[in-house]
């Protein structure tokens, strides 16, 4: 980017996840006319007490969604309006992230809001209701209704991370949420949202006069260092263990697998998972193996994808969104829904005796995939193609002033000084060997977890077929299986056998789920 000067403070990191109070990141841009002001609190929801679960997302939301000791929150709106400036907040395992844009010609009444925001919010009871509410609709509703999906990346979480800081969901437990009072909420800020908790962004055409006023507002939060909770030994899955989950009327069988990893962007081998990663099933990208094999040359279903880290809102996302750096990671893969027996019965009379829709061969499909690539590594040319791809793709995700600033944030969480450019410059000295050593040492397809949300009429003779490994033919209408290659029928066959190494299936109601 032209006339790009990032400044980072001499401060260092003693450990990865360790912050000095108040370090500043500064991204300068003079051609740019809007400034964005980021703050991010080590306080995700690892801080919420035991019985309290969703008391950071709550108060994070409350003081964006609230109002000041002077201002209403219908008042704030009021003035923001002709500004066109906007804030909000983002809250994950880790951090609490509150980002303010404003154009450089309001930027000082604008910052009169920022400042009592995060200063002196009020706290007011009405406020506090609206927002609990609407959590409260959140965890009782929305996680099982919106988007099976994303019920599914919430629910392979809650098993993988059983036990641990990391197993709720960001926005809490239903019944935690309900005992949260709003003294709860006001002493949580005034514990965990601190000036010793707190990295400062800034990016944009700011003035040197203006930043040490900000540096000098945010020596106003309390001067506590919080005590962050350890997150908690992750236990390894044994086998393949599969949570069938239950719904009415689901659309077809949404699926989510995944496994711990003990790698994350701190460590350099990172840049080689990348590669393999971006070559088995890069993010809503067409030509990743998953993708061809499932959705291009089958038609099974809408996209198939992988992942070496967290990816907020895969739905909506198209590029890795900055803001949710996590020292404890895992491998996954997404399949979108694919049908369930009742929907190919209704719509091709050939397939009226079938019992089980196309879950457990896409799963097998995904898994013998994952299962070739470790054993027999990445060709040299799809290596160099998939690396130079990277090389150029990863520099899209900073794009926007915000994006850069928010990965220039995360790279100190994980004790970089720029991920991107570190993650470019690594990925220029990896061999296929590199990549091939990363994939045996990091991935394997015998030991994970497995959710699927499909509809109730599918769930039974679903868990009967996984639970004993019975051949699951892939099934297609007439016309589609006719214009088919006969390699494809051949590998078809071969994969309906294909083993898995199932521990566990069992058989969970939608209802009953994050109890």
């Amino acid at each position: 980017m032209k006339n790009l000067i990032i400044i980072f403070s001499l401060m260092m990191f003693l450990t990865s996840f360790n912050i000095e109070a108040q370090e500043i990141i500064e991204v300068k841009t003079p051609e740019y006319n809007n400034i964005v002001i980021k703050l991010m609190f080590r306080n995700g929801s690892i801080s919420d007490p035991v019985g309290k679960e969703g008391l950071t997302y709550l108060t994070s939301n409350l003081i964006v969604s609230g109002g000041t000791k002077s201002l209403t929150y219908s008042q704030l709106q009021d003035i923001l309006y002709p500004m066109a400036a906007s804030y909000n907040v983002s809250v994950d395992k880790e951090v609490s992230i509150f980002t303010f844009q404003v154009h450089k010609d309001f930027l000082t009444p604008f910052y009169e809001i920022l400042r009592d925001l995060i200063l002196s919010p009020s706290f007011a009871e009405d406020d506090f209701e609206r927002v609990k509410s609407n959590q409260q609709v959140y965890l009782d509703q929305s996680i099982r209704a919106s988007s099976d999906e994303e019920y599914s990346k919430k629910l392979l979480e809650y098993y993988l991370f059983a036990g641990t800081k990391y197993q709720s969901m960001v926005a809490g437990k239903s019944e935690a949420l309900k005992s949260i009072t709003l003294d709860d909420v006001k002493n949580h800020y005034k514990n965990f949202y601190t000036k010793n908790n707190l990295i400062i962004g800034i990016a944009g055409n700011y003035s040197n006069d203006f930043l040490a006023r900000l540096r000098s507002d945010m020596q106003q939060l309390p001067d506590i260092t919080p005590i962050i909770p350890e997150i908690g030994k992750i236990t390894n899955p044994t086998g393949i263990n599969v949570k069938i989950i239950s719904k009415k009327d689901a659309f077809g069988s949404a699926i989510f697998m995944g496994f711990p990893m003990n790698i994350t962007r701190a460590s350099d081998d990172f840049a080689a998972l990348m590669v393999a990663n971006s070559y088995l099933g890069e993010h809503r990208k067409s030509y990743g193996v998953l993708y061809n094999k499932i959705r291009e040359t089958r038609s099974m279903n809408y996209g198939d994808y992988s992942y070496i880290e967290w990816y907020d809102n895969g739905g909506g996302n198209m590029l890795p969104p900055a803001g949710t750096p996590r020292k404890t990671n895992y491998f996954s893969i997404w399949i979108r829904p694919v049908q369930i027996a009742k929907q190919l019965r209704m719509q091709y009379p050939e397939l009226s005796d079938i019992r089980v829709g196309h879950a457990h061969f896409a799963i097998r499909l995904a898994l013998k995939e994952l299962n070739n690539l470790i054993n027999n590594g990445i060709s040299q040319k799809d290596f160099e193609a998939t690396r130079t791809f990277l090389m150029s793709y990863i520099k899209l995700y900073t794009q926007r002033q915000s994006d850069l600033l928010g990965y220039l944030m995360d790279s100190r969480m994980y004790g970089r000084k720029d991920y991107i450019n570190e993650m470019e410059n690594l990925l220029s000295k990896l061999s296929k060997k590199d990549v091939d050593a990363a994939m045996k040492k990091y991935w394997q397809a015998d030991n994970l977890y497995i959710v699927i949300v499909t509809d109730e009429s599918e769930a039974d003779a679903l868990k009967e077929s996984m639970q004993n490994n019975f051949p699951s033919p892939m099934t297609y209408s007439n016309l589609v299986k006719a214009g088919l290659p006969a390699s494809v029928l051949e590998e078809d066959d071969a994969i309906s056998t294909y083993r898995l190494n199932i521990n566990s299936v069992e058989i969970i109601k939608s209802e009953d789920t994050f109890k």
